[in-house]
């Protein structure tokens, strides 16, 4: 595994959690990161990515005005700051990597994290 997730939890409805992604394997500041979730039962999903110096972001439309993703290529480290959660948010989150522009499809990221589940009681 060459990314590592973290932060997942249980928080009521419209709380807030951090996620963080690490890696020690690939040099993270080449890669542009993303956040993608898989609810039980669907299909994984594009939450949000950002480009390999954090300048441009792109969300779900779903996430926007709630989630944040920001990078610290010092650290290694992708976040996901998340506020306002609700019960539809609930998931595992993975975060992947790709050499090139930010993509929004599953299959254009070669290298995965674990997944770190985020679960919204109402």
């Amino acid at each position: 595994v060459q990314l590592q997730a973290s932060g997942g939890g249980l928080v009521q409805a419209g709380g807030s959690l951090r996620l963080s992604c690490t890696t020690s394997r690939l040099t993270f500041s080449n890669y542009d990161m993303a956040w993608f979730r898989q609810a039980p039962g669907k299909e994984r999903e594009f939450v949000a990515a950002t480009s390999r110096n954090g300048i441009i972001t792109n969300y779900a439309d779903s996430v926007k005005g709630r989630l944040t993703i920001s990078r610290d290529n010092v650290k290694n480290t992708l976040y996901l700051q998340m506020n306002s959660l609700k019960p539809e948010d609930t998931a595992v989150y993975y975060c992947a990597a790709r050499l090139g522009p930010s993509s929004w499809s599953v299959a254009d990221y070669p290298y995965w994290g674990q997944g770190t589940l985020v679960t919204v009681s109402s």
